[in-house]
C-alpha cells in the first residue's frame, strides 16, 4: 500500500496532493430533496395516547421528546405532526387533548423540560398546522410525571373552554378555544413554583368534565381536578363551572399522587394512584372508584406486589368495565387488569398475551419472545369498539383487537401499532461503502444494521446488546471489520445483555461479537486528577486501522490490540486522554490531538507508537474537546485519501491533505458544527461533503459538491425537526443522500428527489 508520506521515527514529511482535481465547480442551485424515514417502528416513550370520542378510527399519541402524532386511519399509518417546527422544546407534548365536538381539532400543551418556553398549540385541521400561544406556566414533556393526565381537557358541552392542570402553577383556563390563557384564581392550589433542583413537581395531573352536568353550548358545571403534588387530598371538585372548588374527602391515602381519571355515563369516576409520579420510582399505589352522585368512594385496588398503578380506561358501551395498568412492577413484570363488575374481581392480561412483532423484531431485544413491556402509562380503548384496547411501552405502542377474548379465557393477541411512528434518540450513524446501507446507534435499543431502509431492522445489535451505541467505525479499506461502544443494557443476565461496551464484527455488522477488556496497563502513568477521565469500560471509544488489524481504544491511557481484544497494550509516547483517528487509507497511520495543549502526534506504525509532529494552522482548541461520551468528534479522516483529515472547530471549519503538519481554514459561509462525507459528484473522486451547519438563522442540513468552499441547503421548511440533529452521515454509494439523526424523531434521511 503507497501512502504519500516518507516515515520517520521523529517526524513526517508533507504529502503531495495526489493528482486530485482541483477545479471548483459552479454553485449549484439548492436541491429538491424528498426525506423520509429510515424505518424501526417507534423505539421510545409514548407516555399518552386518546382516541376521538366523535370520529371512530381518529386517535392521537404524545411523546415526551419527539413530537406528536395523528392515525390516519384511511392510510393505516400514524403521521407526525411537527415535523415542520424549528422548535425544539415543542417536541416534548406535557398533553393533548382531541376535541369532543369538533374531530378537526386537537390541542396540545408543548416544552420538553421547565428551562424551555411553554406553549399551548390548537389546530384546526387535525394538527397539519398550528397556531401557537406562548404561556408563562413551563412544562415538563420530557420530566419525571410526563405518564400523568391528561392535564389538558376540552369542556365537552362548550369546546370554547378548556383546563390545563399545570406542574408548577395552578389551575389555568382559556374561555376562547386555546387562544389565550389565565390562572383559576378561586382554585385553592397554587402551585409549588419552578424548582430549584434537579427535581420537578408533579403538579395537577388531571382534568376531567363530567358531560351531564351541561347542555350543548352551555359550560359544564361538574369537573374534577387531580393532584399529583404531595397534598391531603388526591381530588378537588367544582359544582358550578370553576367558580368555586372544594376537596373531595375521603378516598386514596394523603401520601399517593393522584395519576390518571376516566369518567363514565354514570358518573363514577375511576381514579388510579402512584407513590412516586414516574415512569420510574414508584414503589406503591392504588385504584379508586368515586360515585360522583353520592361521593362515594371504595378501593378498587388489584393485586399490586410492589409498583403503582397509572393507566386507566372505560368501556364506553359496557359500564363497570375498566382496565388499569400497573407501574414498576418489576417483578414478575407489570401488566394490565381488567374487571368488568366495577373492580370487585380482576384478570390480568399479561400471563396469557401472545405478542407477534414481526414487523419490529427488536422488541425480543435478543429473547425469544418480547416482554410484556414496562413504563406502561399510556392505555386507552376505542369508545367505538370494545375488543379494542391499545398500550404503550418504554418502546412500543400495542394494540389488540380481541380483547374480549378475557371472557372465555383465551388469550388477547397483541401486535405492535406504530406504522408511522418512529420516536427514538439517535446517537451515532455510520453508512459504510459495503454491506449494509446503513449502521446506527440509538439511546436505548442498541443500534441496527439497516440492509432495507423501508423495514424494520432484523439485525438489532446483539450479542452483546448495548443499551446505549455511542460509537461505530469501520475499517477505511477494509469496512466488513467494523466495532462499536457504549454503555451497559439494565437487562444484564440474558438475550445477550452480558454487561459488554465493547464489540467487533467482521461482517459488516450483522453479527457482532464482545471485546476482551483492557486492563490498566502495567506501570501505566497515573491519569491526573485535575482532568476528566473516561470509565475503562463504558465510555471508550475504539477506532479500526484501514486494514482492519488493530483496534485502539481511547481509555485514559489509548490502548491498541492487533488479536481482536484478547491482549491489549499501551500506545507508546502518546500523552493522556488522547483520542486517534484511523487514516482512511493507510493502516499504518493513526492522528491524535491534544486539545488542551494543541499537540498532534501520529503513528506510522498502526498506534504502536506516536511521535509529535509539527502542524500549523489550526486556532485555539481548546473549547473543541467533546465532553460527553455522545458527542461527535471534531477530527475525520477522508474515505479514500490518505493524509486527508478535516477539523470542526467552535472557530471554523478547517482541511489538511499532508496528514495534519498544515491546515487551512475553510471559509464555505456555513458554521459547520457536524461532518461527514458522500459519494463524489459526477466527473470527481473527491467526496462530497455534508454537515449540520448554522447559515444565517437557519441550522439545517448542508451538501458542497467543492470541498467546503460553498454549501447548499438540502433539507427545507417542511422538515426541520426541531432542528435537533445529533449525526450525520453521507452514503458512499448513493450520490446527494444523507443520513441524519434527530433528537426523538429517528433517523430521517434525503435524497435528491
Amino acid at each position: 500500500m503507497t501512502t504519500g508520506l516518507t516515515r520517520r521515527a521523529a517526524g513526517i514529511a508533507a504529502l503531495g496532493v495526489g493528482g486530485l482535481a482541483m477545479t471548483r465547480p459552479a454553485a449549484a442551485a439548492e436541491p429538491a430533496y424528498h426525506w423520509r424515514n429510515v424505518k424501526v417502528g417507534a423505539g421510545g416513550f409514548i407516555p399518552g395516547i386518546v382516541f376521538s370520542p366523535v370520529e371512530q378510527g381518529l386517535a392521537y399519541a404524545r411523546s415526551d421528546m419527539g413530537g406528536a402524532y395523528r392515525f390516519d386511519a384511511a392510510l393505516a399509518r400514524w403521521l407526525p405532526l411537527q415535523d415542520s417546527s424549528p422548535l425544539s422544546s415543542d417536541f416534548g407534548v406535557e398533553s393533548i387533548a382531541a376535541d369532543p365536538v369538533d374531530a378537526d381539532v386537537v390541542h396540545m400543551a408543548v416544552g420538553v423540560h421547565r428551562g424551555d418556553p411553554g406553549a399551548m398549540l390548537r389546530s384546526t385541521d387535525r394538527g397539519a398546522t398550528w397556531m401557537r400561544t406562548e404561556v408563562p406556566f413551563r412544562m415538563g414533556g420530557n420530566e419525571d410525571g410526563r405518564g400523568l393526565g391528561e392535564r389538558l381537557a376540552v369542556d365537552p358541552n362548550d369546546n370554547r373552554i378548556l383546563y390545563f392542570g399545570s406542574r408548577h402553577d395552578g389551575l389555568q383556563r382559556s374561555t376562547d378555544g386555546g387562544a389565550s390563557w389565565a390562572r383559576v384564581e378561586s382554585f385553592p392550589l397554587k402551585g409549588l413554583g419552578p424548582p430549584t433542583g434537579r427535581e420537578t413537581h408533579g403538579g395537577l395531573s388531571f382534568v376531567v368534565f363530567d358531560p351531564r352536568s351541561g347542555a350543548e353550548g352551555q359550560a359544564s358545571k361538574t369537573l374534577f381536578v387531580g393532584v399529583a403534588d404531595p397534598h391531603a387530598h388526591a381530588l378537588y371538585r367544582s359544582d358550578d363551572a370553576g367558580r368555586t372548588w372544594r376537596p373531595v374527602e375521603g378516598g386514596p391515602r394523603a401520601d399517593l399522587s393522584a395519576a390518571k381519571a376516566e369518567i363514565d355515563g354514570r358518573g363514577v369516576l375511576y381514579v388510579t394512584c402512584t407513590l412516586g409520579i414516574g415512569p420510574n420510582g414508584v414503589t406503591d399505589g392504588a385504584v379508586w372508584r368515586l360515585d360522583t352522585n353520592t361521593g362515594g368512594w371504595r378501593d378498587i385496588t388489584p393485586p399490586r406486589p410492589l409498583g403503582g398503578f397509572m393507566g386507566v380506561a372505560l368501556d364506553r358501551k359496557r359500564p363497570g368495565v375498566v382496565m388499569v395498568s400497573t407501574l414498576n412492577r418489576w417483578r414478575p413484570g407489570d401488566t394490565i387488569w381488567r374487571s368488568t363488575d366495577d373492580g370487585r374481581s380482576w384478570k390480568s392480561l399479561r400471563e396469557d398475551a401472545r405478542h407477534d412483532v414481526s414487523a419490529t423484531p427488536y422488541l425480543n431485544w435478543g429473547n425469544d419472545r418480547p416482554d410484556f413491556g414496562w413504563w406502561i402509562a399510556a392505555l386507552a380503548l376505542d369508545p367505538f369498539d370494545s375488543d379494542r384496547l391499545v398500550y404503550a411501552t418504554g418502546a412500543t405502542v400495542y394494540e389488540t383487537r380481541n380483547l374480549s377474548a378475557v371472557d372465555d379465557r383465551k388469550p388477547t393477541d397483541w401486535t405492535p401499532w406504530v406504522e408511522g411512528i418512529e420516536q427514538t434518540a439517535v446517537i451515532t450513524l455510520v453508512s459504510p461503502p459495503e454491506g449494509p446501507q446503513l449502521l446506527t446507534g440509538f439511546g436505548d435499543i442498541s443500534g441496527f444494521a439497516h440492509e432495507d431502509l423501508d423495514r424494520s431492522p432484523r439485525l438489532q445489535f446483539t450479542t452483546p446488546v448495548f443499551g446505549n451505541t455511542n460509537q461505530i467505525d469501520y475499517a477505511g479499506a477494509a469496512p466488513a471489520v467494523v466495532v462499536r461502544s457504549g454503555t451497559p443494557h439494565e437487562g444484564v443476565g440474558s438475550g445477550g445483555h452480558d454487561g459488554s461496551t465493547l464489540a467487533w464484527s467482521e461482517d459488516a455488522g450483522r453479527s457482532w461479537k464482545p471485546l476482551g477488556r483492557p486492563r490498566p496497563a502495567s506501570g501505566a502513568t497515573p491519569v491526573p486528577a485535575d482532568n476528566p477521565r473516561m470509565d475503562l469500560y463504558r465510555d471508550a471509544p475504539i477506532t479500526v486501522s484501514a486494514d482492519g488489524s488493530t483496534f485502539v481504544l481511547s481509555t485514559p491511557q489509548t490502548v491498541w490490540s492487533s488479536d481482536r481484544g484478547a491482549t491489549w497494550r499501551p500506545c507508546a509516547d502518546l500523552p493522556l486522554l488522547l483520542r486517534p483517528v484511523a487514516d482512511r487509507k493507510d493502516a499504518g497511520l493513526f492522528y491524535a490531538l491534544d486539545f488542551q495543549g494543541g499537540g498532534w502526534f501520529v503513528s506510522v506504525d498502526g498506534a504502536r507508537r506516536f511521535a509529535p509532529v509539527r502542524s500549523v494552522g489550526l486556532p485555539d482548541v481548546s473549547g473543541d474537546r467533546p465532553t460527553w461520551r455522545e458527542q461527535a468528534f471534531p477530527l475525520k479522516a477522508t474515505p479514500g485519501h490518505d493524509g486527508d483529515l478535516w477539523f470542526v472547530s467552535q472557530s471554523g471549519l478547517y482541511h489538511s491533505r499532508d496528514g495534519g503538519q498544515r491546515f487551512e481554514r475553510i471559509d464555505g459561509g456555513l458554521t459547520v458544527q457536524m461532518l461527514d462525507f458522500g459519494k463524489p459528484p459526477a466527473g470527481s473522486t473527491y467526496p462530497a461533503l455534508f454537515a449540520i451547519g448554522v447559515k444565517g438563522q437557519v441550522r439545517g442540513v448542508f451538501r458542497s459538491d467543492d470541498r467546503g468552499r460553498s454549501w447548499i441547503r438540502v433539507n427545507d421548511d417542511h422538515h426541520e425537526y426541531g432542528r435537533r440533529y445529533r449525526a450525520i452521515a453521507g452514503d458512499p454509494r448513493v450520490f446527494g443522500r444523507v443520513y441524519v439523526a434527530t433528537d426523538g424523531r429517528g433517523v430521517v434521511y434525503g435524497e435528491p428527489a
